[in-house]
């Protein structure tokens, strides 16, 4: 057992006047606020002795052997306890009443693939989800059918415990969460046998969502209170349904328009043609002018992606690829030798195609005088 006297440094037959003023001493020198971290274990030690034999009743318990070290009742009464004192009781029970036991649940995330089309105008999806539930058979009381809580009978309801303290500022109360009741103010006597006094059950239900149009890779839509509910039957939380997009065989999207690459042959763009194109809404006639070059693109306007917030849809952009021929029969050989001639073309010149005014025409035509 720890000698109490010792540690104050007074005789077994101290007065309380004298134990007070030995304490008063020691705490003004080994106080955290002064001594800091290597003087706290002391200052504990020096006030749950002060706590014992400035106490009557205590010392003569304590002088007769009946109470323990520093495990005795009101022991180790420190600086802690004070600031718990002044700024709330750990462990989450408060003046103001119990913890209550229902609380709100946790958020939830699922993960479901859209198609191009999809995403462009919309869908509705019904989703099998694995969440917590309420539990059918006590109904989120966390009780046995036929039985309820009961109010604690350590803390009298209130989820708190209150206790009397001397240290050098006087009397001190705390409070701290009754460990009875884990500081709800109530105590189940018969746990729910299905959900073991959760109130809570895993479960799998089906819900639906309403993609709107104009989601992309990555958009998260928010369903309210259809996520995990609360410990003790408490709200739910909310539900993310995450998108994730899947490629496209034809279509590249960028932002709320589409891309893709129409191959022409070479004599549909120098005579012209009509092209059939399958886009979002279905079959698409592309007009193709005569003398169409390879980098030339065609936009076909609100065949794009819905935009999400906004009106309307993006466009399509159809870039033309003019391809030349590989493999040449002799009658299509003799035909485009032909076509050279009479173009002037059997020994083509190259040349290099105008830039504008850049540098090496501007260098030009200083040179030239111009």
């Amino acid at each position: 057992m720890t000698d109490y006297y010792e540690v104050l440094g007074v005789a077994r037959d101290a007065t309380t006047e004298e134990i007070k003023r030995a304490y008063r001493k020691l705490a003004r020198t080994y106080h955290p606020d002064i001594a800091g971290e290597a003087g706290a274990e002391r200052f504990k030690d020096i006030t749950a002795a002060n706590d014992v034999l400035s106490d009557p009743d205590k010392r003569r318990a304590y002088d007769s052997g009946g109470m323990g070290g520093a495990g005795g009742e009101g022991a180790g009464f420190g600086f802690q306890d004070i600031f718990e004192t002044f700024f709330g009781a750990a462990g989450g029970g408060s003046a103001r009443g119990p913890v209550p036991r229902a609380r709100r649940g946790q958020d939830a995330l699922v993960r479901i693939e859209l198609e191009l089309a999809e995403e462009a105008f919309g869908v509705r999806r019904d989703l099998t989800v694995d969440t917590a539930a309420v539990c059918g058979t006590c109904h989120g009381s966390c009780a046995a059918p036929g039985t309820s809580p009961k109010a604690c009978t350590v803390c009298g309801g209130r989820g708190s415990v209150q206790r009397v303290a001397r240290s050098f500022l006087g009397n001190v109360m705390t409070q701290a969460r009754c460990d009875a009741c884990q500081g709800f103010g109530s105590t189940i006597p018969e746990p729910c046998p299905e959900c073991s006094g959760e109130g809570r059950v895993r479960a799998r239900r089906t819900i639906t969502v309403d993609v709107p149009p104009g989601v992309e890779n990555g958009t998260r839509i928010k369903l309210v209170g259809q996520g995990e509910v609360g410990p003790g039957g408490g709200p739910a939380g909310d539900l993310y349904v995450e998108i994730r997009e899947l490629p496209h065989e034809v279509f590249t999207r960028r932002g709320d328009d589409l891309h893709c690459t129409l191959a022409v042959p070479m004599t549909a763009a120098a005579l012209g043609t009509v092209l059939e194109l399958r886009t979002l809404d279905g079959d698409e006639e592309v007009d193709v002018a005569a003398g169409t070059q390879g980098d030339h693109v065609i936009t076909l306007r609100g065949r794009g992606m819905g935009r999400l917030r906004g009106h309307g849809r993006g466009d399509m952009h159809v870039h033309l690829d003019v391809t030349v021929p590989t493999h040449l029969d002799e009658r299509q050989e003799e035909l485009l030798r032909e076509l050279a001639t009479l173009r002037g073309e059997e020994r083509p010149q190259g040349r290099l195609a105008p830039v504008g005014a850049g540098m090496f025409s501007r260098l030009r035509d200083k040179l030239a005088g111009r």
